[in-house]
């Protein structure tokens, strides 16, 4: 699939040569005369890498990058810098902004090219990341401390466009809150918030980076375990609870009595189960009811 550059300078001489160099290197060309075309535009093209000159009228290219990077859709675009400033403190700024890679005017196309073929490179591989840990259905994003999600697993993404503003902004709240947070998490004050009708527990995994936060999303299957196990394996709800209790390590004894039944029922529940199963011991059913628990998250 060809990449596509999105090339934004305030010089339209700058713009026209830009743009026959990165389609005759073999990529696709946009092209913003300002920050807030550039922003505009980005509601309608999903650029590869971005060309960004720092000094514009307006908007300029410093603030221009943080506002990309706090869209969600557009934080993980790589934004390579372009301008006559050469002082360290202005190749501070645009890293601290956003940038990933800093170019001075007037500028030498060779080495812009192979500057663009690194920074494609380095972002398709992050891709292939998220792609691989998305068709293993994780769901997994980051966010700085106050909040503010910076990338997310096409998974996680597909999640938090299903809510609505209000909803996105309890999120933030609530991952700020959880990053700030010395205390660990237990299994009762797991954070969790609802979407579509399901509830997802919020996992925080550690530092992704410095100041940002790595966190997994989690289908809660909490009281609805039994009917998942129905369902997979065509149980009655009584042996459903058989299989549940079972996989939670509990004798016939204890299952007795908590579910208030016989011993000898419980295990004539247990012959049925390994039957329509297809095992032949407690084990193999703990294993199958862990398998079908785990893929529901």
């Amino acid at each position: 699939m060809t990449a596509r550059i999105l090339i934004v300078d305030d010089d339209t001489a700058t713009l026209s040569m830009l743009s026959d160099f990165v389609e005759a290197e073999g990529y696709l060309s946009e092209i913003a005369v300002n920050g807030e075309e550039a922003l505009l535009l980005l509601g309608a093209v999903s650029p590869d890498i971005i060309l960004l000159d720092a000094v514009m009228p307006g908007l300029d290219g410093f603030e221009t990058c943080r506002l990309i990077k706090g869209r969600e859709g557009a934080a993980h675009v790589p934004v390579i810098f372009m301008t006559g400033l050469s002082e360290t403190a202005h190749v501070v700024q645009g890293l601290e902004a956003g940038g990933v890679d800093y170019v001075t005017k007037p500028l030498a196309l060779d080495a812009l090219a192979a500057r663009i073929r690194v920074h494609l490179g380095n972002a398709r591989t992050t891709r292939s990341a998220l792609t691989a840990l998305d068709s293993a259905g994780t769901r997994l994003l980051s966010c700085d401390d106050s909040g503010k999600i910076g990338w997310a697993t096409p998974e996680a993404q597909r999640l938090l466009d299903e809510l609505d503003l209000a909803a996105v902004e309890a999120m933030r709240d609530l991952l700020r809150e959880m990053a700030l947070s010395d205390a660990p998490a237990t299994d009762d004050s797991q954070p969790t918030f609802d979407c579509g009708g399901q509830r997802f527990l919020v996992t925080l995994l550690g530092p992704a980076a410095p100041g940002e936060h790595l966190f997994k999303l989690t289908r809660s299957t909490r009281g609805i375990e039994p009917q998942l196990l129905q369902q997979a394996f065509g149980l009655t709800p009584r042996e459903a609870d058989v299989l549940l209790w079972t996989a939670r390590g509990k004798s016939n004894k204890d299952m007795s009595e908590i579910l208030n039944i016989s011993a000898r029922t419980v295990n004539k529940h247990l012959e049925q189960i390994f039957i329509k199963i297809g095992i032949e011991n407690r084990a193999s059913a703990t294993a199958a009811a862990a398998q079908v628990i785990f893929r529901s998250q």
